[in-house]
């Protein structure tokens, strides 16, 4: 899968994750993945050190 095809994957999933839910639900859902990619950086960064 190449760069174009992998931005055209993640919106297709965005967009139908977020016709199926609240707006609430969605905020909530959007700031968990926010951390979840956050924190698979940080521990990224640290193997990268070691």
């Amino acid at each position: 899968m190449n760069a174009c095809e992998l931005t055209a994957a993640i919106t297709a999933a965005a967009n139908t994750i977020a016709c199926r839910l609240e707006d609430g639900e969605l905020n909530l859902l959007a700031l968990i993945l926010t951390q979840l990619g956050d924190t698979l950086a940080t521990i990224a960064a640290q193997r990268s050190r070691c």
